[in-house]
């Protein structure tokens, strides 16, 4: 078949168009109805041939491109010349139409591409706490431990991969109502703060548009909490020792609750003591401001009572560090919630569960009276002891560590009460020793003055 400069066919066919040689690259052919075609040859050797609908608008030649063989069949090819046509019947424009049709698809692609980033960019609560922990709770005294055990329970497991964006105060009710349901009221309380203040934060960074917390109050979580006022009488403390020994407690458990109450410190302030903290030899323990709930330093004279314990304790941790060692990692302090919770398993008439399957089953041993007590009621007692004692309101206030809430007293006020307290400790430890009828040698006893 000759070619020339523009092949006219009758019809041009699949068969057809496979026949043109590469010695026909730039040649044109006309498949009719306006359908050109521009025959190219690739550096591959290929032969393609682009098509175009020419068609005149406003007194001017136009080509619509309609695809290129054989990458495009010819059926398709002709379909998208007849688009054009029926595009011309209704006097439209097919290029101007393609070009409208081009920039809406990269706006939809574009948009896409947004909704897809705006969605990237939006967090889930899991992300959120994980930010907010990291900013925020990381500079708390125990890094956060405490708050992110909590969130890792009760929150994280229920709404963590939803997006805080779409968190409604229902979502953080039926939290709530769950942490409830279990008789932790305090906890609840203490989770509704923790939401608002990840919220809260979330909000000043424009991570959410509002603060579905806001508008929860305590009486909708756990309501309002009453004040603790349990004291263990003197007719407790001494039937404590009995109970103690058979409750099936740590040798090291049973030290600590006296030290506690011979030094009315907080059981946390224990749990993280270091070897290098205490000084048998001169009866002292330095408490230092990083475990200091109040971030101030206390330091404690021990009495011979309080003496006696802490011996015991340091001399059987197997840790070079720690007081109170972990079993598992000899390396870290044990739980701060270890020796809270071994009571509390001991005392369950006053909690709506059952007994753990891998705990005590003496589940009442430590039962004192008609109502619970807690580690730190243990300090609430030796300060009722020391007031029984005749120890001045200051003076106790001094043991407790407690920081002055007047401003002005506390600049400038600096007295430390340091002999004071001394007599003071060695007070409750003399009374201590009469009710757990242990037999000490108190040594040198510290009258009132």
């Amino acid at each position: 078949m000759g070619f020339f400069r523009v092949l006219k066919m009758p019809a041009l066919t699949e068969l057809a168009l496979k026949a043109i040689k590469p010695v026909s690259d730039g040649t044109t052919i006309s498949d009719g109805g306006n359908l050109i075609g521009k025959v190219r040859v690739r550096a591959t050797g290929l032969v393609v041939v682009s098509f175009v609908y020419r068609y005149k608008r406003g007194g001017k030649l136009r080509d619509l491109s309609c695809g290129t063989w054989p990458a495009v069949s010819l059926k398709s090819i002709r379909l998208a010349r007849d688009a054009a046509r029926g595009l011309l019947a209704r006097d439209i424009d097919p290029v101007e139409q393609k070009r409208v049709e081009k920039m809406e698809n990269r706006a939809a692609v574009a948009a896409r591409i947004a909704a897809a980033e705006q969605k990237l960019a939006r967090l889930t609560v899991r992300q959120l706490f994980e930010r907010w922990a990291a900013l925020e709770l990381a500079t708390r005294k125990d890094g956060g431990e405490e708050t992110s055990r909590g969130f890792r329970k009760d929150v994280l497991d229920a709404i963590g991969d939803r997006y805080a964006d779409e968190i409604k105060r229902a979502d953080l009710m039926m939290v709530l109502d769950r942490v409830k349901a279990r008789g932790r009221l305090r906890l609840a309380n203490r989770m509704l703060a923790e939401l608002r203040q990840m919220f809260s934060f979330a909000l000043m960074r424009e991570m959410v548009s509002t603060n579905p917390a806001s508008m929860i109050q305590k009486k909708h979580a756990g309501g309002a909490e009453v004040e603790r006022d349990r004291v263990l009488t003197e007719d407790q403390i001494k039937a404590l020792p009995a109970a103690l020994n058979s409750a099936h407690l740590p040798d090291s458990t049973q030290h600590a609750v006296w030290v506690v109450l011979a030094t009315s410190v907080r059981i946390g302030e224990l749990i993280k003591a270091q070897l290098a903290d205490i000084d048998l030899d001169k009866a002292e323990w330095r408490i230092p401001a990083s475990n200091a709930k109040n971030d101030d330093a206390h330091l404690i004279f021990l009495s011979s009572f309080a003496l006696f314990h802490m011996r015991a304790l340091v001399g059987s941790t197997p840790s070079k560090r720690w007081l109170l060692p972990s079993r598992e990692d000899p390396d870290q302090h044990i739980d701060t919630r270890s020796i809270t919770a071994q009571i509390r398993d001991r005392q369950l008439r006053f909690y709506d569960r059952a007994a753990h399957r891998k705990r005590t089953r003496k589940e009442s041993a430590l039962v004192l009276g008609d109502e619970k007590w807690t580690p730190h009621d243990l300090r609430r007692t030796a300060a009722t002891l020391m007031q029984s004692l005749g120890v001045l309101p200051a003076v106790i206030e001094a043991t407790l560590n407690h920081r002055e809430q007047n401003r002005m007293a506390r600049i400038y006020q600096r007295y430390d009460y340091a002999k004071e307290k001394a007599k003071a400790w060695h007070l409750i430890g003399e009374r201590l020793e009469v009710l757990s009828n242990r037999d000490i040698n108190i040594g040198e006893s510290f009258a009132m003055e």
